[in-house]
């Protein structure tokens, strides 16, 4: 049976073959300011790579300026929504990019990004109704970002409202869903048992303890991945973070012995021309 595009697409999302993902966003650098700087970007992106993403993240403009053979061994995700930090409601997220754009690029996937319980969710939840029919039409993966924010959320890791919150996605046509993991950690579980699509958790213990100790754990409830930025990209030694993490998301005994604790700045002599 040939397959789809899209079915082609999702593949390359997982290294491995395994249907399991880690990815990295780096798209703060619209809703918050530059992650790095700019003679830097490149370093990190390698570093990334080398380290065993399966996907990176980031807004069209940025995706245009990548060096070509930067992403020949990782997925690249264009990100379609944003806000920025300056904003009068920074949960208030809106459409800056569209699939076929994305495609122009060469993306492999695109994401988008709603926020429930927010002043403006109809709003996007109608975008991301439309995306997900664009994403059909064009056999486009599509990533939901969907997290409880805004003034009528009590509490956003309660384990209820996340499986609500990945059926939304579901439902409005994402083939996987980006969110918060549930409090206790364990009770994650209960909202892989809710979905009907694949499950990325976000971010990292919200406590600040240890980064891959929480994926691991995370990964244990059956999640199919790990969707993690900030900690990943201020690290000092961020090949070697997400050399851990892959082995976990992947299943592999240790990581990348060639990255552990190697340090961002020298990165780039002994990576070129590896991405």
């Amino acid at each position: 049976m040939l397959k789809t595009g899209k079915q082609l697409r999702v593949r390359r999302l997982s290294l491995a073959g395994d249907d399991r993902h880690l990815l990295i966003p780096l798209d703060h650098s619209v809703s918050d300011g530059p992650i790095v700087p700019a003679d830097q970007w490149d370093d990190l992106l390698r570093a990334l790579v080398a380290g065993g993403a399966d996907g990176i993240i980031v807004h069209k403009g940025r995706a245009r300026a990548f060096p070509p053979d930067i992403l020949k061994s990782c997925a690249l995700v264009v990100h379609l929504s944003a806000s920025t930090a300056c904003s009068a409601d920074v949960h208030a997220k809106v459409l800056v990019a569209d699939v076929e754009e994305a495609l122009r690029i060469g993306a492999d996937a695109v994401s988008v990004h709603v926020n429930i319980g927010s002043d403006t969710e109809a709003r996007q939840l109608a975008d991301l109704g439309a995306v997900a029919r664009s994403c059909d039409a064009w056999g486009m993966p599509l990533i939901a970002m969907v997290y409880p924010r805004g003034p009528r959320i009590e509490n956003p890791r309660d384990p209820a409202l996340l499986a609500h919150l990945a059926n939304v996605a579901a439902d409005l046509g994402a083939d996987m869903v980006k969110t918060s993991a549930a409090l206790p950690l364990d009770r994650m579980a209960e909202v892989v048992a809710n979905s009907p699509i694949p499950i990325l958790a976000a971010g990292g213990p919200p406590d600040g303890s240890d980064l891959v100790e929480y994926g691991a754990a995370v990964m244990a409830t059956g999640c199919r991945g790990l969707a993690i930025g900030r900690r990943i990209f201020s690290s000092p030694t961020p090949a070697a973070l997400v050399s851990q993490l892959a082995a976990v998301v992947h299943g592999m005994p240790g990581g990348n012995a060639l990255t552990d604790d190697m340090p961002l700045a020298n990165y780039s002599t002994i990576v070129a021309g590896v991405a």
